[in-house]
């Protein structure tokens, strides 16, 4: 399965996303940021063929949003993860297929000593609240949880190129990443990052490069794009690799898409 930040899914589908989707060969693509309703998508994007899709746009126009797009039809969607203040915010979506259920997520990206850094706090703690209980959940009921999206949070040192000058700003900070520890804390969250545990000892590989500078030719990136998933079947990953554009100019995102291949 594959997950991306398309950074706006009408300019992504001009650039190069529609051609991407024809080729992948994953079973199941997350997007996030998709930055549209539905109904203002071309139609090769909005329901392309041989795909089912579930768009669940932002109530803010031109904000967010998050879509699914699976191989076979779902026996169950579900948007938001029963949040007051976050189901209308187009930052979750879930399905549930045969033994796993699959999402779609993303977390606000903050910025330190604004409002917006306290809304993204506000999302973790109830968002971890979600995943213990998900992960319960598919336990009963013998399945699995993989978890994609645009996570917002650098983990490790590993996780971006300029960690040094970074511990201070959103997406670095040491709470972040001290709540990812527990989200990933096998008595806590539970869960497990799989391209971390495939690639323990690399640098990165990194899934954002800012637009600004020479971020992407330097490989100033930052790995902020995840696959968590539950125990059981992060075990059953036997690969995952970051595609990474050739060039500044084949990018049709600020983000790579992320694929995990997982042993049936």
């Amino acid at each position: 399965m594959t997950s991306v930040n398309v950074n706006g899914l009408r300019a992504a589908a001009k650039k190069g996303f529609v051609e991407w989707l024809a080729q992948t060969p994953a079973d199941v693509v997350c997007l996030q940021e998709v930055r549209a309703e539905p109904h203002q998508l071309p139609e090769e994007v909005r329901q392309p063929g041989g795909w089912h899709v579930v768009h669940a746009p932002a109530a803010a126009k031109g904000r967010a949003g998050v879509s699914l797009y699976t191989r076979r039809e779902p026996d169950r969607v579900r948007i938001g993860f029963g949040s007051a203040e976050f189901d209308g915010s187009g930052r979750y979506v879930e399905a549930d297929l045969p033994g796993v259920t699959v999402a779609s997520l993303y977390l606000p990206s903050g910025e330190v000593g604004t409002e917006r850094q306290d809304e993204k706090t506000r999302f973790m703690a109830e968002f971890l609240a979600h995943l213990k209980v998900l992960r319960e959940k598919a336990a009963a009921d013998g399945r699995h949880v993989v978890v994609c999206g645009d996570w917002n949070i650098a983990h490790q040192q590993a996780d971006l190129k300029n960690w040094r000058g970074n511990t201070k700003n959103s997406g670095f900070l040491p709470e972040e990443r001290a709540w990812l520890d527990r989200v990933l804390a096998p008595a806590d969250g539970g869960y497990v990052d799989v391209v971390r545990a495939l690639h323990p000892d690399t640098e990165g590989p990194y899934t954002w490069w800012s637009y600004r500078g020479r971020a992407f030719e330097n490989n100033a990136g930052w790995r902020i794009d995840l696959a968590v998933a539950t125990p059981g079947i992060a075990e059953r990953a036997v690969k995952a690799y970051v595609e990474r554009a050739a060039s500044h100019e084949e990018r049709w995102s600020d983000h790579a898409p992320v694929t995990v291949v997982f042993d049936h």
